[in-house]
């Protein structure tokens, strides 16, 4: 979950639970908002610590190349005319 679809899960929970005061037959909307703003919590979270990690993994390396291939042209067959 990236990012953005966590804020959006937290968005729409909270319109959910706070602004809409709509009645469904037998699914409690306050509840559903909850559990939407507590996904979105989560995967923010989880997002920011995948990410923290993979920052923290990069390796640069400090040795040379072993050697420089050098390429010459030979030109001792005459072109096409």
């Amino acid at each position: 979950m990236g990012i953005g679809t966590s804020i959006f899960l937290i968005a729409l929970g909270a319109i959910l639970t706070f602004a809409l005061d709509a009645s469904v037959g037998g699914i409690n909307l306050d509840v559903v908002g909850w559990i939407l703003m507590g996904a979105g919590v989560l995967g923010l979270i989880m997002t920011t610590v995948i990410w923290g990690r993979r920052r923290s993994a990069v390796v640069t390396s400090t040795e040379q190349p072993v050697e420089y291939r050098r390429v010459e042209e030979r030109r001792d067959i005459a072109p096409p005319l």
